[in-house]
């Protein structure tokens, strides 16, 4: 496991007491203010929180999330004991069709792979964003030098919106807290292959095609593995070895805010 330690694509939280982890917004800012409303009244110096990743998709107020997520960064900064390091944002399946949106023009099928992602939540974002997706298209079909140009589009729009890129660009893969606790605990947006070490995971963290809740034996090295989506949102599920929080925020659901124990335990959940 020593490849995960310099590895800057994970976040490594080292052995907080508490941690606070929030499941997929996408795009629902009401509810993740109201979450913010309640976390700060129970923040300490020394707590940990991960956002578990899909900050956008299918709602209708993305830039406004990224605007929140990094407002409320601001203020528990401004708190007497409180790091940098003590908040991560994970890398969901919606900031995984940014990442590979702004490089659209090196895919060897821009056009079809443009029309998964507007069908499955990028629409609402790029049209909240300001972003006409019919562009994208017939510049996908038109070739390589009119899909650059409207890539090159999109990320000036996101440079238009202070911290919007270094936002997408920065989200971790997955966080976890020290190999050397008792109970080491995995952070991750959407599930894993049981198969393959944590820095060999690709897709499977953000798109997972196994039944993550069906898992039955301990991810080694960690002792449980926390998700904040769940493709069916089927809200909270505690087991021994895995934890799902996906409420259904974005679908009419929840959003869920849990507090977890260096055990892995829960200690307090907020809904909004």
């Amino acid at each position: 496991m020593c490849k995960q330690h310099i590895d800057n694509r994970f976040s490594s939280v080292g052995s907080p007491e508490r941690i606070w982890t929030v499941s997929a917004i996408h795009a629902n800012i009401n509810r993740l203010v109201d979450i913010h409303d309640e976390l700060f009244e129970r923040i300490n110096p020394g707590d940990r929180i991960i956002y578990l990743g899909n900050y956008t998709g299918f709602g209708d107020y993305a830039f406004e999330t990224v605007d929140e997520l990094l407002t409320f960064r601001r203020l528990i900064l401004a708190q007497q004991g409180m790091k940098a390091s003590d908040i991560v944002y994970l890398r969901g399946g919606q900031e995984e069709m940014w990442h590979r949106l702004t490089q659209l023009q090196f895919d060897p099928n821009p056009a079809d792979t443009l029309l998964w992602m507007i069908g499955n939540g990028m629409g609402a974002t790029l049209q909240n964003y300001g972003i006409c997706a019919h562009d994208g298209i017939i510049a996908a079909r038109q070739g390589v030098i009119p899909l650059t140009r409207w890539t090159q589009k999109v990320r000036e729009t996101l440079r238009e919106h202070a911290g919007h890129e270094c936002f997408f660009t920065h989200c971790k893969r997955a966080a976890y807290t020290s190999h050397d606790d008792r109970f080491p605990t995995l952070f991750v947006n959407a599930g894993i292959d049981p198969s393959v070490k944590l820095e060999h995971q690709k897709d499977a963290l953000w798109w997972s095609e196994k039944n993550f809740n069906d898992l039955q034996k301990s991810y080694d090295p960690f002792d449980k593995v926390v998700r904040g989506f769940d493709p069916r949102h089927e809200g909270l599920k505690l087991k021994d070895v895995t934890a799902s929080l996906d409420g259904g925020c974005g679908f009419g659901g929840s959003l869920i805010c849990a507090g977890m124990d260096v055990k892995g335990e829960l200690f307090e959940l907020m809904e909004a």
